[in-house]
């Protein structure tokens, strides 16, 4: 594949960045990786990797490091914000102090501003003057695409460039890129599924099988997909990579970050503790919340959301949540009006 003119840009220093620059780099094209703590810097830039997140997988010599968020704006036309969403509008503001109208800003946070309920490209329109924003979303475990293990995301975009430029600068022989215009509904499913993951993570700690946590994805994705629709949506998106596909991997792996966050309140250990332990943001915590209150903005019934916000927030027992559930009035699969 023909390199870019410019090198491929990638804020945050996590997981999911750090896999960001090296596709980029496996792609045939040069990247930098911006952290905004310099230590974080030195000590990936002396082992050549990200030890703390990837420990194991050297970066490709084309992954060049930097804090300076400037000369990322100054160097690169495609730039991609993989920031946990409670520090995203902080450095989304000091981005737009250095973009142009004609840089390319895709957002890859799979989560919901807290106070505002904004989602991350509402944010980057706020914040910068770049017309050309998208989404990136879907199955997307990091590590097993560090191993090269195949896989895929979709970019959502209004702007045919936003997605073709993502295409080039990411497509590899394991990894593939699709389209959607649909950015309300992929940014809607990789934040919401996070919830349902966390639900995933307490069916397997209870101790449940397969059948349940199947139930709960067949359930979790019609929660998705009815919220989705009522904000505007296009419903179909929800079958796609961002929402299935991604509700899937995350409520079933142990890669998952909210999948684990489950685990640990099925063992009733304090939210607090586990989210120490872990290290890292798990978006489904904060979500919770937003979901719950959107819900009842709409007069939507989301029962496996209310749950597990009722045991995040309101030390519910996980248990007898899942009873209630399961007790709840029958109702018609298709449109969950119920049966009297």
């Amino acid at each position: 594949m023909k390199a870019l003119d410019k090198p491929v840009g990638v804020l945050g220093g996590g997981a999911f960045g750090t896999t960001l620059a090296q596709l980029a780099a496996r792609a045939g094209h040069r990247s930098m990786l911006w952290l905004r703590d310099p230590k974080a810097k030195a000590l990936i830039a002396e082992g050549r990797e990200n030890s703390r997140y990837l420990p194991g997988h050297r970066l490709e010599d084309a992954v060049e490091l930097t804090t300076d968020l400037a000369e990322v704006a100054d160097r690169c036309l495609l730039i991609l914000l993989a920031i946990p969403s409670r520090e995203f509008r902080a450095v989304s503001r000091n981005l737009g102090d250095s973009v142009r109208g004609d840089h390319v800003l895709i957002s890859a946070t799979k989560g919901l501003e807290q106070d505002s309920y904004l989602r991350m490209t509402e944010i980057l329109r706020q914040e910068t003057c770049s017309l050309k924003i998208g989404a990136l979303s879907g199955p997307n475990l990091a590590l097993e695409i560090m191993r090269g293990v195949p896989a895929a995301t979709v970019v959502a975009s209004r702007y045919d460039e936003v997605v073709r430029l993502a295409i080039a600068a990411l497509r590899t022989p394991a990894f593939r890129v699709y389209a959607s215009r649909d950015v309300l509904g992929v940014e809607l499913g990789g934040a919401v599924k996070n919830v349902i993951a966390i639900a995933g993570g307490i069916t397997r700690g209870l101790g449940y099988g397969d059948n349940t946590l199947s139930l709960l994805i067949s359930r979790g994705l019609s929660e998705m997909t009815r919220l989705g629709a009522r904000m505007g949506a296009d419903p179909r998106t929800f079958s796609g990579l961002s929402g299935v596909g991604d509700l899937v991997v995350t409520a079933f792996s142990n890669l998952s970050r909210n999948h684990r966050v489950g685990l640990g309140l099925a063992k009733g250990r304090p939210i607090e503790e586990i989210l120490d332990e872990l290290g890292q943001v798990a978006e489904g915590v904060p979500t919770a919340g937003v979901v719950k209150d959107w819900a009842e903005e709409t007069g939507l019934d989301l029962p496996i959301c209310r749950g597990v916000h009722a045991i995040l927030h309101d030390k519910a027992s996980p248990r007898e949540v899942l009873g209630e559930l399961m007790a709840l009035h029958a109702r018609w699969e298709a449109d969950n009006r119920r049966i009297d």
